[in-house]
């Protein structure tokens, strides 16, 4: 169940690109890791939907919560969903979880909707079923995650969620004349799988902007990008099949490789769908309105991307180590030149030529397409900031905000952009980076002023009442 500002957070295709995917990429589906022939069908069917729903994206791989999604309203904790009767979902009935999933509802309180049920408003009962029966076999963790939800004032109050309700949920509506494979399409993406919780930007409300569905929002520090079918800003120029081999495997030839949040779906949702789902997701896709957005992706120039020094070098460390003081040693300009500062920085792990280590996870960046972009803010995000790894066995990418001074991280931007982004020329500026490190979380003006708005909202009334009691006070005196 996914993140509401990273999930609001967290698709990010395009932030990461690959090199050359090996010939022998594996695409057929990953075989479920909580799927055992001693399960009954149905609970077997539930982990499936578990994968599907990315349930593991914000309550981890053994369902015990604790991760943080980043909202404009403040952080949010997912909760523990094992079994356990104290701490989990263990005296939750199939109804309660029904409730939960479509109606923001536990027994107890209102759910917040950083627990996408927005979405999931449109589960099937017989997916809600399978899910049930699958979470009460996962391991027990009796105990609670580190930390606590607590929203500041008017947020806290849960019940506020009601009204929140009736306006944005659900999320979407089923649309009309779409084959049966796009109708299976359209029900992960809006429902299970809920990708406009991410890609969809929001309302005042915090709701879904409808009228820009899956045309790219801002989580944090990340930007989910346009997954509409134009081909300036959005997916238009990807095959149905280029969709699939992305969702089948983060990468994409000299175009996308996916990282932070978008490399999570993957690693933990996408990897394991059926070929069939994975098909109607990319045929869905491709029949959304499009939308254009002002975040032009240029096209990739192939001639002016760099060529490997050799076929292996990718592969081979010490020839890398080699190359790389060499690379070192012949640089021009002195130590605080761009390529200088990319080759002290960056070059270790992303290689001279940008073709970086795919053994070892260390992202190849030739010919990504977020370097590509018309905004340089999600390059120069990932320079100040850094990257989590998808799962525990990757690697870390380390922010430079530190480390590097704006003028540097502008340097290396522009250097990225134009040598391993085929772009003509890159003019990202200190102004540029000290505008991206200084933005805030984007607060509609209801949520900004939340709480001013409660408290005048409050004094109104008092005064109403006070009002209509002196009315009927006076009233009675004149009988």
């Amino acid at each position: 169940m996914k993140p509401l500002s990273m999930m609001l957070s967290v698709l990010v295709i395009g932030f990461t690109s690959s090199t050359v995917m090996a010939e022998d990429v594996n695409l057929s589906s990953a075989s479920l890791p909580n799927v055992s022939p001693a399960n009954s069908d149905l609970v077997n069917r539930g982990a499936y939907i578990a994968r599907a729903a990315d349930c593991m994206a914000c309550h981890r791989e053994d369902y015990a919560g604790g991760v943080a999604l980043e909202t404009p309203m403040g952080e949010i904790y997912a909760t523990n969903i094992t079994p356990s009767k104290r701490y989990g979902i263990g005296n939750y009935t199939e109804a309660d979880l029904k409730k939960a999933l479509q109606k923001g509802r536990a027994p107890d309180h209102m759910l917040y909707p950083a627990m996408p049920y927005p979405s999931y408003n449109g589960m099937k009962d017989e997916d809600i079923s399978a899910l049930f029966a699958y979470l009460q076999t996962v391991p027990i963790v009796d105990e609670a995650p580190d930390y606590e939800t607590n929203l500041p004032f008017p947020f806290n109050f849960r019940s506020l969620m009601l009204g929140w309700n009736v306006l944005n949920v659900p999320s979407t509506k089923s649309r009309e004349g779409l084959t049966q494979t796009q109708q299976r399409g359209e029900y992960l993406v809006n429902n299970l799988a809920h990708c406009g919780t991410c890609h969809t930007p929001r309302n005042s409300t915090m709701g879904f902007d409808n009228d820009n569905y899956l045309a790219g929002a801002q989580l944090g520090t990340w930007h989910a990008p346009n997954i509409t079918p134009n081909k300036s800003s959005g997916i238009g120029n990807w095959s149905e099949q280029d969709i699939v081999t992305y969702l089948r495997t983060g990468e994409l030839d000299q175009r996308v490789f996916a990282g932070g949040p978008m490399g999570e779906v993957v690693s933990h949702s996408t990897r394991y769908l059926k070929d069939a789902d994975l098909n109607a997701i990319a045929s869905y896709l491709k029949t959304v309105p499009d939308v254009q957005t002002d975040d032009k992706v240029h096209p990739v120039d192939a001639s002016r991307l760099p060529t490997p020094i050799s076929e292996s070098i990718t592969h081979d460390l010490l020839a890398q180590k080699d190359y790389l003081a060499q690379a070192k040693a012949d640089v021009q300009g002195g130590s605080n030149s761009p390529e200088a500062l990319y080759l002290a920085a960056c070059g270790s792990c992303h290689g001279v030529d940008g073709y970086g280590q795919p053994d070892a996870r260390y992202a190849p960046i030739v010919g990504l397409s977020s370097i590509r972009r018309e905004k340089p803010d999600g390059l120069i995000n990932v320079i100040l900031h850094g990257v989590d790894g998808a799962t525990n066995t990757s690697p870390k990418m380390p922010g430079f905000s530190e480390e590097l001074s704006s003028e540097q991280i502008a340097g290396i931007s522009n250097y990225v952009r134009v040598n391993f982004g085929s772009l003509d020329s890159s003019d990202v500026s200190a102004a540029d980076v000290d505008r991206v490190a200084t933005t805030g979380a984007n607060q509609p003006f209801l949520i900004k002023y939340a709480g001013l708005l409660a408290i005048l909202g409050l004094i109104v009334a008092i005064v109403i009442i006070i009002f209509i009691v002196r009315a009927f006070m006076r009233s009675r005196r004149h009988r």
